[in-house]
């Protein structure tokens, strides 16, 4: 009986020998793991990009087009929202991204451009454009928009913004190549709203000329592409800027400003002698139901010759 019990027990240490064997050359075999790495200071300050969703198309998974040259640290403005700040008043967006091709790098929403003695104008809505696009609408608005208008007696005080930042083909036309509103480099414009109420619509024909002439002039030695009325029939209430880049710094200006009709009266004073001639003599005039004249009556056979009157019987 007590050899029985010994053996057990020394069966016992055995097994337990064994175990801790086994456990002591597990923990020798697997590697020693490291301490994780502690995330850089900047990391959670970076600011995420904007995803503006759209409707006909789904979100692109990555966005990676945009040249790294250039680019601000992060949490830190661009160079070009550097000089923006001096002259507009805009939130910084970052990065846009949109369905396909369409976002864009270094976004800014502009909210109101501000003159060299200060004076604020509004831009209603705010308008969503890359940083480079929102520098120079705010210098055309600044050194030729607001000095143009001291002949109409009222300071400015607004621009309408038609449209910016949409992804969408060009014209709204579905499958066609992307517009630069899709790349927020593009702004449509309907008018400027003056300090006294006014509305001063680039399009409106009753509005000053030799104005719109002028601000035409300075629009296309800015931007790249001007589009207004006589452009492709989609331009006819509202003008279209952009800085779209083209082979040789090709630019576009299809902008006719356009004079109003002339008076009904005037028109009718000024009938030219070709349509006059045109007109219909007095003896070519129509004649009036009551005077024109009904046909003869047909003669009866009984007053007829007998030759005839048999012939008429066989008719």
């Amino acid at each position: 009986m007590k050899c029985a019990v010994v053996i057990a027990a020394v069966m016992a240490s055995l097994l337990c020998a064994s175990a801790a064997a086994a456990e002591d050359g597990a923990q020798k075999a697997a590697p020693p793991s490291k301490p994780a790495k502690p995330a850089p200071a900047h990391a959670a300050a970076r600011p995420l990009p904007v995803v503006i969703p759209q409707q006909f198309a789904p979100a692109q998974e990555a966005y990676a087009s945009f040249p790294e040259s250039g680019a601000a640290a992060p949490g830190q403005p661009s160079a070009c929202q550097l000089h923006l700040a001096k002259v507009a008043v805009f939130q910084a967006l970052g990065t846009l991204i949109g369905p396909g091709d369409c976002g864009a790098a270094d976004a800014v929403q502009l909210q109101t451009i501000v003159l060299p003695d200060q004076t604020k104008i509004a831009v209603t809505p705010p308008a969503i454009l890359r940083c480079p696009t929102a520098e120079e609408v705010a210098d055309w608005v600044r050194e030729d928009v607001s000095p143009s208008l001291a002949r109409f007696g009222a300071p400015l005080r607004g621009l309408d913004n038609f449209d910016s930042y949409e992804c969408r083909g060009r014209n709204r036309v579905r499958a066609a190549v992307l517009s630069e509103h899709g790349r927020a480099d593009a702004l449509d414009v309907r008018d400027f709203k003056l300090a006294d109420g006014r509305e001063l619509g680039l399009t409106d024909v009753n509005v000053d000329k030799d104005w719109r002439e002028k601000i035409r002039t300075s629009a296309c030695a800015r931007f790249s592409t001007v589009l207004g009325p006589g452009s492709d029939g989609y331009h006819e209430e509202h003008i279209h800027l952009d800085l779209a880049e083209r082979h040789n710094g090709y630019k576009v200006c299809q902008w006719q400003v356009r004079e109003p009709p002339p008076p009904v009266e005037a028109q009718t004073e000024e009938m030219t002698a070709s349509d006059q001639a045109s007109a219909p003599d007095e003896a070519d005039a129509a004649i009036p139901l009551d005077e024109v004249p009904l046909p003869r009556p047909r003669p009866l056979a009984a007053n007829l010759p007998a030759n005839r009157a048999a012939k008429t019987d066989h008719d």
